[in-house]
């Protein structure tokens, strides 16, 4: 896969998710559909799709590229090994601004490579090699917005007439 194929991959995604997003930033109780578990112990939906921004802060940032994540707590919070008992529940504003603002740093960093770069791991630590790494980013993004996408739906059935 070259560097525009798997652009567009992540744009779509992303794209995907932030739809989910708009459906619920439209209704008048979007903070209680960020908030709500589709059982005890599961997560919310705010951690869903947080988790989608974090996953690519410590990504690029942490792994990729070596140093911090841009936003450190947000990672803790919300990254992989988290747990989706937060109850300081970030507003549509903040998610989406993450959201926008982690994958314009993950395009802009593919953009730097060139398509023999996306062949090679960006250090020795590295676990993949680029192509693979961004198609891992891209699947995971479409496997949680899946999730989030489907608890929006279950707080539907769950609230008739909100």
């Amino acid at each position: 896969m070259n560097r525009a194929d798997l652009r567009s991959l992540l744009e779509y995604n992303r794209k995907r998710t932030l739809g989910t997003l708009d459906a619920i930033a439209q209704r008048p109780d979007a903070a209680a559909v960020l908030a709500w578990r589709p059982g005890p112990g599961r997560a919310h939906l705010a951690w869903q799709l947080m988790h989608i921004a974090a996953t690519d802060d410590r990504h690029l940032n942490v792994r990729m590229k070596p140093g911090d994540p841009v936003n450190p707590n947000y990672v803790k919070r919300f990254a992989g090994g988290s747990t989706p008992e937060d109850t300081d529940l970030p507003s549509v504003e903040t998610i989406r601004a993450y959201l926008n603002e982690r994958r314009t740093a993950l395009l802009e960093h593919l953009a730097g490579l060139s398509d023999a770069d996306i062949a090679t791991k960006p250090n020795d630590q590295a676990p993949w090699a680029y192509e693979e790494w961004f198609t891992l980013l891209a699947w995971h993004e479409a496997h949680h917005q899946g999730q989030a996408h489907l608890t929006f739906n279950l707080y539907k059935a769950a609230h008739p007439g909100t």
